[in-house]
């Protein structure tokens, strides 16, 4: 993996974890977090929407939105879990 490949993927993972921090009400990061967050969620999203049969185009934007879904359903979890 290249310098700018790590790049991509760290940016990719920063706006799907801020995007995701302002879906779900009450969780906000910071810069690391954010990236944290948006990797996971990426990895999230990869298992759980092939899985529904749910395919999203390529690209920058795409993996944005992938990662997005993913993040936000990772939040999710995570807002459940802490009210119990």
């Amino acid at each position: 993996m290249g310098i700018e490949s790590l790049l991509i993927f760290l940016l990719i993972g920063a706006i799907a974890g801020w995007l995701a921090g302002l879906i779900v009400s009450g969780f906000g990061f910071g810069l690391l977090g954010n990236i944290i967050v948006g990797i996971i969620g990426a990895f999230v999203a990869g298992f759980v929407l092939p899985a529904l049969g749910i395919q999203i185009g390529g690209g920058i934007l795409g993996s944005i939105i992938h990662a997005t879904i993913g993040a936000v359903l990772l939040l999710f979890v995570v807002k459940i879990v802490k009210k119990a």
